[in-house]
């Protein structure tokens, strides 16, 4: 039985996640900073029938990352997938923005994908296995008042870019996946300025949200045919091609949808 291990798997896409994963027959190991939460999710999975293991941990503590990892191979042998979801998000303009606000973001985002991936390579490698990251539209395009977020994205693409190269004579599949909005809540729990949560106007111009299930079976297929990049939801997919043959016109259709409410 193959096994995969989900970061921020307490809720939203991570959860939808899980149990699709499990119902493709994988054995679910479930990471999250929420203990009672994840905890609560391997139950669900447990009760119809799947194996799973929840394991509370901080993705921005390397100590924490390793135990985790290593109590998945001791567990199972081993590490087929790796799917880094877990992430936060942050609203404001770059010059209101506390410079810590935008240092948590990126050590969840970025480095808490970069301590999981370097905690499973080796098992990953053993097994010619599959390394996914949860990035998004912001991974390749501008997202204005959300600098840090798109930071933290484009960061994931460097990172995990980079060891698809180093890796890819060794049988190692590394996906990107960027989702457009998904109804996942983080706007919600997203900081403000001064690393207070925003509040509902975090997620303002979002004409519509992807269902988690859905984004999830989009995922769930990208990966196991070790695609390089998913791009989930028509609005992803229309992002990626502007920016590419139009990237001037994107910015002001960005600066039009986000900044049309924000003093000058």
């Amino acid at each position: 039985m193959r096994s995969v291990v989900i970061t921020g798997a307490a809720a939203g896409i991570g959860a939808a996640l899980a149990h699709r994963f499990a119902r493709a027959g994988f054995q679910v190991a479930l990471i999250d900073l929420d203990a009672a939460a994840v905890t609560a999710r391997e139950a669900e999975l447990v009760s119809g029938g799947a194996v799973a293991l929840a394991l509370p941990c901080d993705v921005t503590s390397p100590a924490d990352c390793t135990a985790a990892l290593e109590q998945v191979v001791t567990t199972w042998g081993g590490i087929d997938v790796l799917i880094n979801n877990a992430g936060i998000t942050h609203v404001g303009l770059v010059r209101d923005t506390d410079t810590e606000v935008i240092k948590r973001v990126l050590e969840v985002n970025f480095l808490g994908a970069v301590h999981c991936t370097h905690a499973a390579l080796p098992s990953l490698l053993a097994r010619r296995g599959q390394v996914a990251a949860l990035s998004s539209v912001a991974g390749f395009a501008p997202l204005a008042t959300r600098a840090g977020y798109a930071a933290s994205k484009h960061a994931l693409h460097g990172f995990f870019g980079s060891l698809r190269v180093e890796h890819a004579r060794d049988g190692l599949g590394v996906t990107l996946v960027c989702p457009s909005f998904v109804r996942t809540g983080i706007g919600e729990r997203a900081l403000g300025e001064h690393g207070q949560l925003a509040g509902a106007g975090a997620r303002s111009g979002v004409r519509r949200e992807i269902e988690p299930n859905h984004a999830a079976e989009t995922i769930f297929r990208g990966v196991q045919k070790r695609r390089p990049l998913v791009l989930v939801g028509a609005e992803a997919h229309l992002a990626w091609w502007i920016t590419r043959l139009w990237p001037a016109a994107y910015e002001r259709a960005m600066a039009r949808r986000t900044l049309s409410s924000q003093p000058r």
